[in-house]
């Protein structure tokens, strides 16, 4: 016992372990063996289905003829003992030509019998076309030839008794003959037999080999991947159910313990961010609360702005009136009665008191934009330009407004109106000297809006005021070259706005301005 347990250490024997097998390693394997059995059998198949072949063709090509010949050689003896009969008991010559037919058709057909014979070499059958020649020569020798020789004339008759041993003895021969042949074809019979019932056999192994390795495949998915996957993914609906903590496990193929590994480790993941989200979303409704609350305070703010604007350029109107008003009746009695810088000073005084009449104005109009509204209804594009022309043309001075196939959208037409007038007001004001003013107004469909175009031939506006041609009270030119207080673009933004929709410069045109803006298309 000692020796053996020092010749254990000595010569340890390495074991494999399945387990660590991959799943795809296993089914190589399995089919690699599955594979090498059935190239066995396909090459015994192969053998045994090329010995059938030849056992057929032994049967079919060759005993058959082989006994067909040897019936007709039967058949052309018959007709040589059949002529020499009739000749004896005739002596014409006419009588002897079924005797030489036979003659002609015996070689033939032996050497047919030979032919076929030669491809297996039966020795058997060798040996009884030799017996059945040796048979035919002596009965020619002795019976057939002597009478042929003693001519018509002869007197020489057949002796009966040698005469019936001859042709018996050939008959005989091909009778043994025949009977060899049979033996030939019973025997290639009984083989082929044998090889269909191995080609049956090789069959039956290749199905009972397919069947092993479908029922191994089965057991090798069943035990690797049917239940581990299954196991695998009523863990991971427990994660996904909120257990974040659950580790994923797997007992499957390697190639499964991996993917269990890498979703646990995703899982980790997963949970540690989700943490950190939890941590952010609760920052983020603590922000979102405070941002509740300044967006409370600024709307207030807001409301209270304008408000404050509504009610300030309201209640400023009454003692600007009166400013404008003792302005105005200081210049009509007093003008020409005091020195030229006081009459400068008093058109100073009514120039600044009629200017911020119109910014109070013009301020109320703003603040009073979505404020003090009528309601949205349906309103047609084109009557709003009609009234729109009506009411500059005391200002238009031969210019052309021009406009065709106009949508209908809904919103404040009066609200519109002011929109259109601002818009084509200042194409009419910055229109080029010599140039008679145009104005184009046109729209398109952009999905759910309508974008609407309104494009002049004026002086146009440098890409950098693109942005600031919408902020209230810029003004781009002095107020001796162009007079206004610089809010109309701006009240056409915020109505534009107040509509659900948006008003840009666009600036890939070569002369003149052109505005864009969209509104929401009716449905």
């Amino acid at each position: 016992m000692p020796h053996r347990n020092r010749l254990w250490t000595m010569c340890p024997v390495k074991l494999v372990d399945l387990r660590t097998w991959t799943l795809r390693r296993r089914v190589v394997v399995l089919f690699a063996i599955a594979g090498a059995v059935m190239a066995g059998i396909g090459v015994s198949a192969a053998t045994t289905a090329a010995a059938s072949n030849e056992h057929l063709d032994t049967i079919l090509d060759k005993t058959g003829p082989m006994r067909v010949a040897g019936q007709e050689l039967y058949s052309a003896y018959l007709d040589q003992e059949t002529g020499i009969r009739g000749y004896v008991l005739s002596r014409s010559a006419k009588n002897l030509e079924p005797y030489q037919q036979g003659v002609a058709a015996e070689q033939q057909l032996l050497t047919r019998i030979e032919t076929l014979n030669a491809s297996h070499g039966r020795k058997a059958i060798t040996a009884d076309l030799q017996r059945v020649r040796q048979s035919a020569d002596r009965w020619r020798t002795d019976i057939a030839d002597p009478i042929i020789a003693a001519g018509e004339t002869g007197g020489l008759q057949i002796d009966e008794a040698t005469g019936t041993a001859r042709f018996d003895a050939v008959r005989t021969a091909v009778d043994q003959l025949q009977a060899d042949i049979l033996v030939l074809r019973n025997d290639a019979a009984a083989a082929a037999r044998r090889t269909g019932s191995v080609l049956v056999g090789l069959l039956g192994g290749a199905a009972g080999i397919v069947l092993i390795v479908g029922a191994l495949m089965l057991l090798l998915l069943d035990r690797l991947v049917s239940r581990p996957v299954t196991a695998l993914a009523e863990q991971v609906r427990e994660v996904a159910a909120g257990d974040y903590h659950r580790q994923i496990t797997s007992s499957g193929s390697p190639e499964l313990r991996s993917l269990a590994a890498d979703v646990d480790g995703m899982r980790r993941r997963i949970a540690a961010e989700l943490a950190e989200v939890r941590a952010a979303r609760a920052q983020a409704e603590a922000a979102h609360e405070k941002l509740a609350e300044k967006a409370d305070e600024l709307t207030r703010s807001n409301r209270d702005l304008e408000q404050f604007a509504y009610v300030a350029s309201h209640d400023l109107q009454e003692p600007l009136r009166k400013v404008a008003s003792f302005c105005q009746l200081l210049q009509r009695r007093y003008a020409g009665q005091l020195d030229e810088r006081a009459d400068q000073y008093i058109q100073f005084a009514v120039d600044g008191a009629e200017r911020m009449q119109r910014l109070i104005k013009d301020l109320l109009a703003f603040s009073r934009i979505g404020r003090i509204t009528t309601g949205f209804k349906r309103v047609e594009l084109h009557r709003v330009l009609t009234e729109v022309t009506s009411q500059l043309e005391h200002r238009s001075g031969g210019a052309r407004i021009i406009w065709d196939q106009l949508p209908e959208v809904e919103g404040e037409e009066p609200l519109l109106t002011t929109l259109f007038v601002n818009l084509i007001g200042n194409s009419l004001k910055f229109h080029r000297t010599g140039v008679p003013p145009e104005v184009r107004v046109t729209a398109r469909r952009d999905d759910e809006e309508w974008a609407i175009n309104v494009r002049d031939n004026g002086i146009g506006i440098e890409p950098e005021f693109a942005e600031k041609v919408f902020v209230i009270f810029q003004r781009l030119h002095p107020r001796d070259a162009y007079e206004g207080t610089g809010i109309g673009l701006a009240i056409v933004k915020k109505i534009v706005e107040y509509h659900g929709g948006r008003i840009w410069l666009d600036l890939d045109v070569e002369e003149g301005a052109s505005f864009w803006f969209t509104l929401p298309h009716v449905a």
